[in-house]
């Protein structure tokens, strides 16, 4: 008998708290953007991004616009190797891109096939494109990453508390891609990217309640969604 695999659509929203599983989990983007919080790495699933969640490991996710992605459980053991290959995540490989957007509306209108041969294929679309960057050397993948002032990614955070502002924004700013992003915030500050957005905030926050602002005020200048969600976040902070 052949290991046990399973494709299916899925919807996130709200995070319903950590958790793991015994067996392989692949979350592939089609619409929306998933933050992801794996054994304290953050990620982020956009469409045309991908994600391999090794079994045991815990983790987390939200995603405040929603999002759908196709997932695949799998206990098949050479998704190992395309976790270590791709360090878990990535953009989709190339030949995987059209196999997703298929395999998806496949699913919507139950065709069998796609569940029978789905799985299969989309592993060999993976390792197939990890087995030639290893042969070939990816581009740029010996090339020295591009510092990022951090510094003045804090200053500019601090100027733009008033609007919803995203780990995609920060990305923006830095002309990296979110997922890029979120792995050089874990490298360079120890943190997720999320994590990293929310203790900014809250920073400032901070210093504007020490500073004597009003409660109320300090929530509008710095996007919380109410003076209590504030109030609540500072003491958080101070627990």
């Amino acid at each position: 008998m052949g290991p046990a695999e399973s494709l299916s659509l899925r919807r996130y929203g709200a995070s319903p708290g950590s958790h793991s599983h015994a067996h392989f989990q692949i979350l592939l983007g089609l619409s929306g953007a998933l933050e992801l919080e794996v054994e304290g790495r953050g990620w982020r699933v956009d469409p045309g991004a991908g994600c391999v969640i090794a079994p045991g490991d815990r983790h987390d996710f939200a995603s405040s616009g929603g999002s759908l992605c196709l997932v695949l459980d799998s206990s098949h053991s050479d998704w190992a190797r395309c976790a270590a290959q791709r360090a878990g995540h990535s953009i989709l490989p190339a030949p995987a891109l059209p196999l997703v957007r298929y395999l998806a509306t496949a699913l919507r209108h139950r065709a069998p096939l796609a569940q029978v041969h789905g799985p299969a294929l989309l592993r060999e679309a993976w390792l197939a494109d990890s087995i030639d960057r290893a042969t070939t050397g990816s581009p740029g993948s010996h090339v020295r990453r591009r510092p990022i002032d951090w510094t003045a990614l804090e200053q500019w955070a601090a100027q733009q508390w008033h609007t919803p502002l995203t780990v995609a924004d920060l990305a923006q700013r830095v002309h990296l891609s979110p997922s890029q992003f979120a792995a050089r915030c874990r490298d360079d500050r120890g943190v997720s990217a999320m994590a990293w957005l929310r203790s900014l905030r809250l920073e400032h926050a901070q210093l504007l309640r020490d500073s004597g602002l009003a409660v109320g005020e300090v929530a509008r200048r710095t996007g919380y969604r109410s003076p209590s969600a504030l109030t609540a976040a500072l003491r958080r902070l101070q627990a």
